[in-house]
């Protein structure tokens, strides 16, 4: 096995970095940028000037780099919002829907569900959370006043988006079809794969981890789109600006916010990276 790299000082990282061919201008702005982001976390910004020797390709700009960083940075902001607005709106849905057909505590029931729903971990991802957020004052109020019984207008406020995604795909074959259709005018399987995408969008974002240059796990259907775009942030986008409620509020928030964003650092980034096509405003439009 390979030894851990030993420990190395700011300027150390900054000369490892002017060794492999990139440019830097300024050293105290690049040891202050090395000190507050951490050599690891922004060295995969230079992952598109990457050679196979381990040398950047001629030309490679820290300062350009860092400008591909807040880039990424201020566009996880304005996905991180526009997932919430997808995540509160189908708490709402779901626990309707399950609400009006099966009573407030219907979803403990696995009868209400399809054959393959887990209801044993189901009910610990449930209690883990009611757990997490024991101090909050509506799981007080439901802990002591209704002996630790959540309707599901309630328990949902505690699903992670990743538990909807899968309530949803464990949901029955008529209960999914019905909210595909009425939500989203889509098929369950498109439903259930943009969830998916959306959910890792979602935990990417919240971990402050990278958009730009990134190949994602999940893939969307749906969309007649090259596979390599699937897999980049262009399909996960997609994704999102299909489950987000709002038309309006789509176009005027995120739209406006990304074409903002782009057109300030269209100078450093390569839309390439993130499988933007020429006509990505259009496409993006709701």
């Amino acid at each position: 096995m390979a030894e851990i790299k030993k420990a190395t000082t700011y300027k150390e990282q900054l000369e490892i970095l002017r060794n492999r061919g990139v440019i830097i201008v300024d050293d105290a702005f690049c040891r202050q940028k090395l000190a507050e982001i951490n050599y690891y976390r922004l060295t995969a910004y230079f992952l598109p000037f990457r050679q196979e020797d381990g040398s950047y390709v001629e030309g490679t700009s820290f300062h350009t780099v860092y400008r591909i960083y807040e880039f990424d940075r201020k566009l996880r902001r304005i996905l991180f919002a526009a997932v919430e607005e997808v995540e509160i709106y189908l708490r709402a849905k779901l626990a309707y829907l399950h609400a009006q057909r099966y009573g407030p505590l219907g979803y403990l029931d696995a009868g209400n569900f399809s054959v393959q729903h887990q209801s044993n971990k189901f009910n610990e991802n449930i209690e883990r959370e009611i757990q997490n957020n024991s101090k909050a004052l509506f799981v007080k109020h439901h802990l002591t006043k209704y002996n630790g019984k959540f309707p599901i207008w309630v328990i949902v406020e505690l699903f992670t988006l990743g538990m909807l995604s899968r309530f949803y795909a464990d949901m029955t074959t008529t209960d999914k079809k019905e909210l595909a259709k009425s939500l989203y005018s889509t098929t369950p399987k498109n439903l259930i794969s943009w969830l998916r995408c959306v959910t890792d969008l979602r935990n990417i974002c919240a971990h402050y981890g990278r958009l730009y240059y990134r190949i994602f796990t999940a893939s969307p259907a749906g969309f007649n789109i090259s596979e390599s775009s699937k897999r980049r942030l262009w399909g996960t986008l997609l994704a999102l600006k299909e489950l987000y409620p709002g038309k309006e509020k789509w176009n005027s928030e995120t739209l406006e916010a990304i074409k903002a964003l782009v057109e300030e650092y269209c100078g450093d980034i390569d839309l390439y990276h993130i499988a933007f096509p020429v006509d990505w405003k259009d496409q993006l439009r709701k």
